[in-house]
């Protein structure tokens, strides 16, 4: 055991300490003057002394360089090295060595057992040390410039981490406490625009809602042969927009039997199969206006989508119906169909032609008994945002008869087949949604608004119940299941019952349905911010806009307004009283895309 006597020179916690009593403890002076009593093995003796005071402990003068090319290699101790660097061994040398073992270039170890590192190890050393002192420099020089807002290519590496935090994957950034700004994805997005790295047309939004931001890449294999039902002599029909290219329903008439044709999505994709696990992690097709990501591989919307071949393949639901448009009867059957794919405004325009005119009887019928069960329908401008090549075009949805005509025997289905499932016990996903508190409002815009406002959140839950906003007693989603996951559960299911194969318990069907749903709340969110990014882009890019705006309610001081042309709400302070539903006219002020905030004035009121 190493004897300590007073005025000695040790280490305690790798800092230099003069001996002033030893004992059972010892008690030492540190270098800020304290005195402290520890036990004899929280210090190492450097030097037995005398040391007068820890101010003696100056810098030396040494062959540093040339003791280590001696040594190279081998092992030596603290009082021989510092002889042999400084030609003396003292309590200044002594701490001068220990600082150089400290710092690890040349030396390493400890007192007694001290080794000289090897040339290979030195040279890797240095320049280690050398690319950290220029990654300092570069991040100095980095700051300067940003706080100038002048950015060099050579920056990028630094700006990832700010763009991460813009898209919500990080929440600290170095780079804006250097800069002394905000830490939140819009102050970043702010700063990413201020400096010219990021520009108008870059949507946050899904990848901050964790949303991925491409389509569904599992691979699959071709579709199983399997028995299906010819219904290729029966003209079938896919009723969409325009351009899309995701066609997952068909409509056919035969006499008093509506056929409602969907995707056979189940029969490629079975419960737990890599595809499905992918889907049910997405929730849900992502529909932003620059582009569609899909929950499902493409070669799914390839093989199954409905008037995309010669024939299609379809799990098709017969519904018999009577004069008031009420299902009687449902068959369900794996089908094989012909389909011709059509958009709105083509059926809009032939809805005097047969089968056209007989589906939209029909579709009417159905409409009228919805009505007659309390359904609450909620009639708002509506737009479809779509940005091809670089241009944002935003045209109306105009109220056509052929998407009630498609609407309604979406609905006719949904309710038939859950009925279906309610009588054959299938757990089932059911949508559900309670009645709000009766209020008599005016057939208006803002009518329609305020009834809105009124809905309570639609349920998904294993238990039949009635559906107010639809005016249906009982329903499930089940007409989309290329697009979405639950009603891709919904069809699995079906396909499994009858095919007399094993059906997933309620458990599990909420367990699948639930996980689903929580990541379709970001799919959904994320849809409505990124169009409301690119309206205010197609704003930016017209700052001489000028507009209706419809009155929708007061709120305190403010009167919140819609522009029914880019359904868009937004907030003015309005000196004089206006009423509901009465117009104004728009112009734009400023747009803080960022914060996702237009504001615009009334001319006659500024």
């Amino acid at each position: 055991m190493t004897i300590l006597h007073p005025n000695s020179l040790v280490l305690y916690k790798n800092r230099p300490a003069k001996v002033l009593h030893s004992g059972d403890k010892v008690e030492i002076k540190l270098e800020d003057g304290r005195s402290l009593k520890v036990r004899p093995k929280d210090v190492t003796l450097l030097h037995p002394g005398p040391i007068g005071s820890l101010s003696e402990l100056k810098p030396q003068s040494g062959e540093i360089e040339t003791a280590w090319e001696l040594l190279t290699g081998s092992r030596t101790s603290l009082p021989e090295l510092a002889d042999l660097i400084y030609e003396a061994y003292t309590p200044a040398t002594a701490w001068a060595t220990w600082e150089l073992v400290l710092d690890g270039l040349y030396f390493q170890g400890e007192p007694d057992a001290i080794i000289a590192a090897s040339a290979e190890t030195v040279t890797q050393l240095k320049a280690d040390r050398a690319a950290k002192v220029a990654r300092a420099q570069a991040w100095t020089d980095f700051v300067d410039r940003a706080a100038e807002g002048h950015i060099l290519p050579d920056d990028h590496p630094y700006l990832r981490e700010v763009e991460d935090l813009a898209y919500g994957r990080i929440d600290k950034s170095r780079v804006m406490q250097a800069l002394d700004m905000q830490e939140t994805p819009e102050a970043a997005h702010t700063w990413l625009l201020k400096i010219g790295h990021w520009n108008e047309t870059v949507n946050p939004y899904p990848q901050r809602f964790g949303v991925p931001w491409s389509s569904s890449a599992v691979e699959l294999s071709d579709l199983p042969l399997e028995e299906r039902v010819d219904l290729t002599h029966l003209p079938a029909f896919a009723i969409d927009d325009e351009g899309s290219k995701d066609p997952d329903d068909a409509l056919t008439i035969d006499g008093n039997r509506l056929w409602v044709h969907i995707a056979d999505v189940a029969a490629l994709i079975p419960p737990d199969s890599p595809a499905d696990l992918e889907a049910r992690a997405r929730g849900a097709n992502l529909y932003v206006p620059e582009q569609t990501i899909t929950m499902l591989p493409s070669k799914a919307t390839q093989l199954l989508g409905l008037g995309l071949a010669e024939t299609s393949p379809a799990l098709s639901f017969g519904l018999d119906l009577n004069a008031d448009g009420e299902v009687t009867d449902l068959e369900i059957v794996p089908s094989r169909v012909k389909v011709q794919r059509l958009s709105y405004d083509e059926v809009e325009q032939r809805l005097e032609e047969e089968p056209f005119n007989r589906l939209y009887q029909i579709a009417l019928a159905m409409q009228a008994r919805r009505r007659a069960n309390g359904e609450i329908s909620i009639d708002l401008p509506e737009v479809k945002i779509r940005v091809t090549d670089g241009d944002i075009i935003i045209k109306p949805l105009l109220p056509l008869r052929s998407r009630d005509l498609v609407r309604e025997a979406m609905l006719a289905a949904g309710e038939a087949v859950a009925r279906f499932a309610a009588r054959q016990g299938i757990p089932f996903p059911f949508t559900t949604q309670e009645a709000p508190e009766h209020q008599e409002l005016p057939d208006t815009i803002s009518g329609h608004f305020a009834r809105r406002l009124t809905l309570r959140r639609s349920q998904l839950t294993s238990m039949p119940g009635p559906h107010a906003g639809l005016g249906l007693d009982i329903y499930a989603k089940a007409t989309s299941p290329l697009r979405r996951y639950s009603d891709l559960v919904v069809h699995q299911q079906l396909r499994a019952y009858l095919r007399g194969s094993n059906l997933l318990d309620t458990q599990q069907m909420l367990e699948r349905v639930g996980a689903a749903e929580a990541v379709e709340g970001d799919v959904r969110r994320a849809e409505r911010l990124s169009r409301q990014h690119w309206t205010l882009v197609y704003l930016m890019r017209r700052p001489d806009w000028q507009g209706e705006g419809v009155i929708l309610e007061k709120r305190g001081q403010r009167y919140l307004i819609l522009i029914p042309e880019l359904d868009l709400e937004t907030q003015l302070h309005l000196r004089t009283e206006h009423l509901p539903d009465e117009t104004v006219t728009l112009t734009l002020n400023r747009i803080n895309l960022p914060l996702l905030e237009a504001r615009f004035r009334i001319e006659q009121e500024s």
